[in-house]
């Protein structure tokens, strides 16, 4: 049984498991493209439908070995990647197609790319990087978020009778100037209000400069630094291993000796 459990293990952490997983995925999300072409794809209407049942077999069969794989199946659930593969794949196998929910089940198919994110380890990593950069990216957009308020509610009391509206009111405004922090066509709006207020330079170069390059270098910072930390963990992991190996090494070493002592004397 160990031995069965041992083989199902080594496909589950396998690099061929992984990368054929991979291209079965990119394989599928191409389909679904083509798919997408009535015209062109309707001839194969059969044998699309055909590559459809055998990616989905292709995904239980995967789904299974993860689950054997565990010595308790319990301990498959423990983790949040892995109930996020049961339900992509548990949900598309729910017979919609023929119903009146037929759309929403060709919808929950294309979330069968989504898992991409779990068959590539290492974009799992980036994944959960980026989850644990969460707390303080949402600190940056508060932060952000009450600059545009100062600027809006500044924008729409001076140039509120700007004849494109783009001052209106508050909420205007602050469409304005996510149009202004995405570089679309700025200048025009600067130069609009430049015609009546030629400081208003001024306004625009100063809230490009703490939005569009302050801010961004942060969210930038925020992910360099979780990068960082994730490599540290990494490195730490290694030389811990490393430290075991040595550890047991000497201990083999310290019992030669003994055995060596034992025999002279």
């Amino acid at each position: 049984m160990n031995t069965f459990l041992d083989k199902i293990k080594a496909i589950r952490d396998s690099r061929w498991f992984s990368n054929l997983t991979t291209l079965i995925i990119i394989f599928y999300a191409s389909v679904l493209g083509f798919k997408t072409l009535e015209e062109a794809a309707q001839p194969y209407g059969s044998f699309l439908h055909i590559l459809d049942w055998i990616v989905t077999i292709y995904f239980v069969i995967e789904l299974a070995i993860k689950m054997l794989a565990e010595e308790k199946l319990s301990n498959f659930f423990k983790s949040g990647w892995n109930i996020f593969d049961f339900f992509i794949v548990a949900v598309t196998l729910i017979p919609l197609e023929n119903s009146s929910f037929a759309a929403i089940a060709r919808l929950l198919r294309v979330f069968r790319i989504l898992r991409l994110f779990t068959a590539r380890p290492e974009l799992k990593a980036i994944i959960d990087m980026l989850i644990k950069a969460i707390p303080s990216i949402v600190d940056i957009v508060i932060l952000m978020f009450i600059i545009f308020y100062i600027y809006a509610i500044m924008g729409s009391f001076l140039f509120v009778d700007m004849k494109s509206g783009l001052w209106d009111n508050f909420l205007t405004a602050m469409l304005t100037l996510f149009r202004v922090f995405t570089f679309e066509d700025w200048t025009d709006v600067m130069y609009e209000t430049m015609e009546v207020y030629p400081w208003s330079w001024a306004y625009f170069v100063s809230f490009i400069i703490i939005t569009a390059f302050i801010f961004l270098n942060l969210f930038v910072a925020v992910i360099i630094g979780e990068m960082q930390k994730l490599q540290n963990k990494d490195v730490n992991e290694e030389i811990h291993e490393d430290s075991k190996k040595i550890d047991m090494l000497l201990q083999e070493v310290r019992e030669l000796r003994e055995i060596i002592n034992q025999k002279k004397e």
